[in-house]
């Protein structure tokens, strides 16, 4: 028998996962943004009936995942799904696999293109050591935030932010009526802009029938500290309209500042760092290079409680 080439002591880093079987193990696959091609996805269909249980489990994030795979086949399951179109995936405390919704290119909400986005973090980033713990980042093309950004640890959200050409305007009132937030109302026949209301989701942009509205700017807003699990935390807000082009440095960022200051720390998320440490340091670190786009000031994540409380005791 060949020697196996798995290092055993990084196969969970790997994305090689132990099940409950002996020598069984879960194989989970590098899917970035969430999307294969139809010829990628017959691949992974046909070595998964080769290989494993004759079906793949979808995971949350975007990941197809072989079940029931023999320790003694890794070799062949790599070699066969072939290492230039399909590596597998990191797990443990590394920087994972980038999940996007379809962003700007079908979707008549997007804003963003955040398949683009997600590619390049995963170009970048994806399997950076963190040292600490898992770090997961998401992109979401518009603020329905589908893929629920504000629960990763870096999570951004599409973003555009309208401008009236007043001289344009034939006061038809559209807009007004397109604005679910309650942002825009008529008055004299034209448009009122009321700029804390806004989500910047742009329908004003998208229903103005004369190009009245248009994007003044546009880009990612971004929150951080999020997680979900035995603990969960909401992210909050740390940037505004940040360029499509600098998402990679901006994580690259958080990510120098979490390794910094939960050395030590051990088996810890980001978040759980930022209560600790206190938002205005994060914030004053990513000033350096964003202070463009980053907001005078935030706060700790969110911690929602999940648990029903017990009845008090007699």
């Amino acid at each position: 028998m060949a020697e196996q080439k798995i290092d055993l002591r990084n196969l969970k880093a790997g994305g090689f996962i132990k099940e409950r079987g002996k020598d069984l193990f879960t194989v989970r696959l590098r899917v970035p943004g969430g999307r294969l091609s139809v010829d990628r996805l017959a691949k992974i269909a046909e070595v998964a009936q080769k290989y494993g249980k004759g079906y793949v489990h979808l995971s949350v994030r975007q990941s197809i995942e072989l079940i029931n795979v023999n320790f003694a086949d890794f070799d062949t399951v790599v070699a066969e799904l072939g290492e230039e179109q399909q590596k597998v995936a990191s797990c443990g405390a590394r920087v994972r696999v980038p999940t996007a919704c379809g962003g700007c290119e079908y979707n008549p909400n997007g804003l963003v293109d955040t398949q683009k986005s997600a590619l390049q973090v995963d170009e970048k980033l994806f399997g950076t050591a963190t040292g600490h713990h898992k770090f997961k980042v998401c992109f979401a093309g518009c603020p329905f935030d589908c893929p629920k950004s504000a629960i990763n640890d870096v999570g951004f959200q599409g973003a555009v932010w309208p401008r009236l050409e007043a001289d344009a305007c034939i006061g038809c009132g559209l807009c007004a009526k397109s604005c679910a937030e309650g942002a825009l109302a008529m008055a004299d026949g034209k448009p009122v802009f009321d700029a804390e209301k806004c989500i910047y989701c742009g329908d004003c942009i998208k229903v103005c029938p004369t190009g009245a509205w248009s994007a003044a700017k546009k880009g990612y807003t971004v929150r951080i500290g999020g997680k979900w699990g035995r603990r969960p935390l909401v992210g909050t807000l740390y940037a505004t309209f940040l360029p499509e082009e600098r998402a990679v440095d901006f994580i690259a960022a958080v990510l120098a500042w979490y390794q910094e200051k939960a050395e030590g720390a051990g088996r810890v998320r980001l978040g759980d760092i930022i209560i600790r440490e206190g938002w205005q340091s994060l914030l004053n670190h990513l000033r350096r290079d964003f202070a463009d786009f980053v907001v005078a000031e935030t706060t700790a994540p969110q911690v929602i409680v999940n648990q029903i409380p017990l009845p008090s005791q007699a």
